[in-house]
């Protein structure tokens, strides 16, 4: 699997640490807020950079870089990892003066006059899930973001429950009920949400998606009757747009529907197979992926017209 924490799928040695501080809330119980003034930012920051140094000494001597909000999976997991360079672009203008030798800049973004800078409000379109994420960005010596990539990888999954105090911190800041509090690189992120796409029977789509965010000029194809036909290339999915009876000639088999039984059948299952489409279509879009639709009619030959 390509690295999310490197420029490019190819390279030797990753540039940077991606991850996320994952809040999973218990229950329905309220969030009374998503973002955090500043100094509240830099208090949970500083106890985010002491569990990342506990985990690898390393993480140390590397800056953090987080912000004081939490989003939903959806939001970090898109291509080019958008929320991920924003933050890495803004604390690209902090200043370094002051700072210890050996030891890493913690820097933190919080709320001012409740507004976040650049591009990192959480959208209100993803409210409510299961599992809140504060991202972070780790930056330092080649040598040493590639001994944490390397140990975060392999070990955190496993090992990265957050500090008590953190966990602790995160829920009395933001308002919210915390069941656990651990800590995951986007690699853990991406097979977290691998398994629950899976779990709720989209699991066909997902080395669409999984193309898409880890080798954005990849391609790929769902061609899996019944499912829709996508095709994954030059950055964006395209979706074949069956006319009726091009769907029925794949997906029907050809089956004619002489009798008003049959016709009624075929009926509930194209609109089932657009409903499906729709569905898809939704889930790449939320994750930043361009959706086209291809028309797409009986006698043409489909998978050309999506290539």
């Amino acid at each position: 699997m390509p690295n999310p924490a490197s420029p490019t799928a190819s390279a030797a040695v990753p540039a940077q640490v991606l991850g996320a501080l994952a809040l999973e809330l218990s229950g329905s119980a309220p969030v009374a807020r998503d973002r955090l003034p500043q100094a509240a930012a830099g208090e949970l920051a500083a106890l985010v950079a002491r569990d990342l140094g506990g985990f690898a000494p390393d993480a140390a001597r590397l800056d953090l870089t987080t912000v004081g909000a939490h989003y939903d999976p959806i939001e970090l997991l898109r291509p080019g990892w958008p929320l991920h360079r924003e933050l890495d672009q803004l604390a690209a203008r902090a200043p370094r003066d002051g700072t210890t030798p050996g030891q890493g800049r913690i820097i933190a973004f919080g709320s001012h006059e409740d507004r976040l800078p650049g591009a990192l409000t959480p959208s209100p379109e993803y409210v409510g899930g299961p599992l809140r994420l504060v991202p972070f960005v780790l930056n330092g010596r080649p040598e040493d973001v590639a001994a944490v990539a390397e140990l975060f990888e392999r070990d955190l999954i496993e090992t990265g429950m957050a500090g008590a105090d953190t966990a602790l911190a995160a829920q009395e800041a933001f308002g919210l009920r915390v069941e656990h509090a651990r800590y995951l690189t986007l690699h853990d992120l991406l097979a977290m949400i691998a398994m629950q796409y899976d779990h709720a029977g989209m699991g066909p789509l997902w080395p669409v998606l999984e193309t898409a965010l880890l080798e954005p000029t990849g391609e790929a194809w769902l061609d899996q009757v019944p499912e829709p036909l996508v095709h994954y290339a030059g950055g964006e999915a395209r979706i074949a747009l069956f006319s009726p009876s091009a769907w029925q000639s794949r997906h029907a088999g050809g089956v004619a529907g002489d009798d008003p039984a049959t016709r009624e059948k075929l009926h509930r299952l194209h609109q089932h197979f657009e409903a499906r489409q729709r569905q898809f279509a939704t889930v790449l879009t939320a994750h930043g992926v361009v959706v086209n639709f291809v028309h797409c009619e009986r006698g043409v030959d489909c998978l050309a017209a999506l290539s």
